[in-house]
């Protein structure tokens, strides 16, 4: 069950905030960067996802599925760096 408490908005220079109180944001594990999204009249605040979160695994599927190969392979051309200086790790 959720807890509603009730805030305001405050003037914060040509915007408006809101504080957000510390149990809350021990509740659900808010730091500094925060992602915003409207649905609907709801406004939804949740911890930023990293960049590139979950590519990993998503190229451990592609691979798996045999879906990481050249979409076209006849328009791909090595070049001497690729050829010489590329190296996959």
């Amino acid at each position: 069950m959720s807890n509603v408490i009730k805030t305001r908005l405050v003037k914060i220079g040509n915007s408006q905030g809101i504080r957000i109180p510390k149990v809350l944001l021990d509740q659900i594990g808010l730091t500094k960067d925060l992602e915003m999204e409207v649905q609907g009249d709801q406004l939804i605040l949740r911890a930023a996802r990293r960049s590139r979160e979950g590519w990993a695994e998503q190229f451990r599927q592609m691979a798996t599925n045999n879906d990481d190969v050249l979409l076209d392979p006849s328009t791909h051309t090595a070049s001497t760096w690729d050829e010489e200086e590329w190296t996959w790790e």
